[in-house]
């Protein structure tokens, strides 16, 4: 099984550290044995963008919100293991 590679990228101007660092938290709890690592990377101008393996998964600039821990982790597995269940992350509001 290959390891994945996961960078949440930040502004500091905007103080989002602590946001990128819970989100990296919950990742690797929901992937402790797929991925490799995720990094944390300090940016500016308003920026906080996800990749998997180089390729952006997450954009708060084209989405115009940031993402909900749930909604990544269902991106990162359908890249990853498209069949895994995510117990309640993967529960809609309304089950």
């Amino acid at each position: 099984m290959s390891k994945n590679i996961v960078e949440i990228t930040y502004c500091t101007q905007c103080r989002w550290l602590l946001r990128a660092a819970w989100l990296a938290q919950e990742l690797l709890t929901t992937f402790e044995q797929d991925l490799y690592s995720v990094a944390l990377k300090p940016g500016t101008g308003g920026i906080f963008e996800i990749t998997l393996n180089g390729a952006l998964i997450f954009s708060r600039k084209a989405a115009g919100r940031f993402p909900e821990a749930k909604e990544v982790k269902q991106l990162i597995r359908d890249c990853i293991d498209p069949n895994r269940d995510l117990g309640h992350s993967d529960k809609s509001k309304s089950d």
